[in-house]
């Protein structure tokens, strides 16, 4: 986070000249800037991480992903842009090989062949460049919130009831349908509006450990309803959290 964060704020002046290549560029720096984490600290592991970072500019859309967390562009109650898992069961379904139901329940599901911090440097995939639409919704989730609420649900719900207030109470049905086997639920999503963009970001920490990234709109929210109304001021708490959390991390 702070490596690719240094490199929007250094190379963003007012805009990037080439959005898929800083892409390509930040998330191949935050890989060795894990790397040289690990060697500075002499862990015996070095820590491995998936990847999806978006840049929305001159209203076009442009992502890149190393892994299995994902981004969905959902227009109009439908998927019209996404991520491809790196992922042996994403290649099994390509191949034809399991069905969708089969992937879900697949004892190889969480196993990936691209990350960050890994021994080899991440294998890193570009979306196409998608121009938004007004109403238009980005997301950036982990494989603990997609696993289990699926783009056609995300879809319906989008069209009956807007992004803000309908997170909280996905990011509580997806722990829920988790049981417990999930470690890790963040969602990042955005619609795009004419003027402005409505922005809420969610992370749960499923374990009893503390980590200095996290921020949980769900948990400030509680008391209000599940599917409580967010207002401006919740929005602008949630990103100012983030941004403290960011600068907390030891660089």
């Amino acid at each position: 986070m702070n490596e690719i964060t240094r490199r929007f704020q250094q190379e963003a002046r007012n805009k990037l000249r080439k959005p898929f290549e800083f892409l390509v560029s930040a998330i191949q720096s935050a890989h060795r800037a894990i790397v040289s984490h690990a060697v500075e600290q002499n862990l015996l592991e070095c820590p491995r991480t998936t990847c999806v970072a978006c840049v929305i500019q001159n209203g076009y859309a442009y992502w890149a992903h190393a892994g299995d967390s994902r981004l969905y562009v959902i227009r109009k109650g439908q998927l019209v842009g996404a991520t491809q898992d790196h992922s042996k069961i994403q290649q099994m379904l390509d191949a034809g090989q399991i069905t969708a139901e089969q992937a879900a329940r697949h004892p190889d599901r969480n196993k990936i062949f691209s990350c960050l911090g890994g021994v080899v440097p991440p294998h890193i995939d570009i979306g196409r460049e998608v121009r938004l639409e007004p109403d238009d919704t980005v997301m950036l989730m982990t494989d603990g919130f997609w696993a289990h609420i699926p783009p056609a649900l995300l879809g319906s719900m989008l069209q009956k009831q807007a992004m803000p207030s309908l997170m909280p109470g996905l990011m509580n049905e997806a722990q829920r349908r988790a049981n417990g086997e999930s470690d890790n639920l963040t969602v990042v999503a955005m619609t795009w509006e004419n003027q402005e963009d409505a922005l809420v970001s969610d992370t749960q920490s499923l374990d009893d450990e503390e980590f200095a990234t996290s921020t949980n709109t769900t948990q400030q929210l509680e008391g209000k309803g599940e599917l409580a109304d967010v207002t401006d001021d919740d929005i602008e708490r949630a990103i100012a959290e983030i941004q403290n959390a960011i600068k907390k991390v030891p660089r």
